[in-house]
């Protein structure tokens, strides 16, 4: 992984399997418009935020309750003079058992600090990541409308 690109992570009290069901149910914790499965390797979903970013994801790797890994197939970001700037570029959730907690580990393996879109992308990513998927997570409810909305 490029050291500098985007990655967080956090614990949760729930098991790895229930991190990874999570993860994998794309649709209940992305906003915007989310279609197609992304539970089987080879799976391919989009993620529409209209007239805002449009995506294309294959999933390439799952290893339940230890990683996920999607390619960005096609991208459009309206907002960068690049609007292909997430393709090739992958996303990747690793699982793992700490103690009694389960921590995951989220990197956009290529969204690094050149691309003009970093700073709005790693906002976005920490909404989803640390707020989105880790609210349903822990709670089971889906996510609340994002600060940009």
């Amino acid at each position: 992984m490029d050291s500098q690109s985007y990655a967080t992570s956090f614990a949760v009290d729930q098991s790895p399997d229930e991190v990874y069901a999570a993860i994998t149910d794309v649709a209940r914790w992305w906003t915007g418009e989310v279609g197609g499965p992304a539970s089987r390797i080879g799976d391919e979903f989009t993620y529409a935020y209209p007239d805002v970013h449009y995506s294309r994801q294959r999933v390439t790797e799952l290893v339940p309750g230890e990683r996920v890994v999607w390619r960005v197939i096609d991208s459009k970001l309206t907002f960068a003079s690049d609007p292909g700037e997430w393709t090739g570029t992958d996303i990747t959730f690793d699982i793992a058992e700490q103690g009694d907690r389960t921590v995951v580990r989220f990197a956009h393996e290529g969204l690094v600090p050149r691309f003009e879109c970093f700073d709005n992308c790693s906002s976005a990513w920490s909404f989803y990541i640390n707020g989105s998927l880790r609210r349903l997570i822990t709670t089971g409810e889906g996510p609340t409308p994002p600060p940009w909305a």
